[in-house]
């Protein structure tokens, strides 16, 4: 006969022998067996069709949710879609102003009067219209710059807003003239008798300077230091309208010595 103390020692070393996968199986049987409390659900669930469903309307949420999900479209390929129309619209170059979108083409200037022509100008205007290329003095600034079609301009500042393919136009000029005549302003040419544009090719730094800067009897010395910026311009075309275009415009002929001609432009004949 054992005595207790034998007996709970051998039943200790035969629980411990035990491997530990028929555990487990007793457990996951355990689970089985229970019933309705622990029901293991499939890793799949295959789509329902209509008739079962319709049979079937008490279907679970999870399924439903998962039909609703397979019916609705992919949208890898409409998004891929969506970015190959974008790139090709960022890679869009216009190339005349019917291209550009009209909430990005420029505003129009409004005139209060409409142009003047005296019959003086309208005789000479032809000689200069025929013989280019022409050159231009256009103001920026109250800074006059004297352009021909083909130059490159360095503006002495930063223009501020502006992007490398920005077109700009010059609208504001004392002269324009040819090889054998000039139009003068007084003092500047009206805007609609002339087109002058320049296209933005980038900004152009100077080199770094260091100016050193110190007070009497100090020792201190302040170091300075700058790097200025500068817009560079092309420029695209100097064009001197007809006097048919003009007139198409709206422009009236007048009298030399009428009232209004003072202000008009005047072509002169160089010697």
């Amino acid at each position: 006969m054992f005595s207790r103390s034998a007996r709970r020692g051998i039943f200790d070393v035969r629980c411990s022998s035990i491997p530990i996968w028929t555990r487990q199986a007793q457990c996951l049987l355990h689970q089985g067996s229970t019933g309705s409390q622990f029901q293991a659900t499939p890793h799949e669930i295959p789509p329902q069709s209509a008739t079962s469903s319709a049979a079937s309307p008490s279907s679970s949420p999870s399924s439903a949710s998962l039909e609703r999900l397979s019916s609705r479209p992919q949208r890898h390929g409409v998004l891929a879609n969506e970015t190959t129309t974008t790139s090709s619209a960022l890679d869009f170059v216009p190339q005349t102003r019917n291209h550009v979108p009209l909430n990005k083409q420029p505003v129009k200037p409004v005139f209060t009067h409409p142009l003047t022509l005296t019959k003086s100008l309208v005789s000479m205007l032809p000689h200069l219209t025929s013989q280019p290329p022409h050159y231009i003095s256009a103001h920026l600034h109250a800074r006059p710059y004297l352009l021909t079609a083909g130059d490159h301009l360095r503006l002495p500042f930063l223009m501020p807003n502006m992007n490398a393919g920005d077109v700009l136009r010059f609208n504001r000029a004392s002269v324009i003239g040819s090889r054998d005549f000039t139009l003068k302003g007084t003092p500047y040419i009206d805007e609609r008798m002339f087109e002058c544009r320049v296209r933005v090719l980038g900004v152009d730094a100077e080199p770094l300077r260091i100016k050193e800067k110190t007070k009497r009897r100090q020792r201190h010395v302040r170091r300075v230091k700058s790097k200025h910026k500068y817009t560079l311009m092309r420029v695209m075309d100097v064009k001197v309208k007809t006097v048919e275009e003009l007139l198409e415009e709206g422009a009236h002929v007048i009298e030399d010595g009428a009232e209004g001609c003072e202000h008009s432009s005047k072509v002169e004949t160089k010697d």
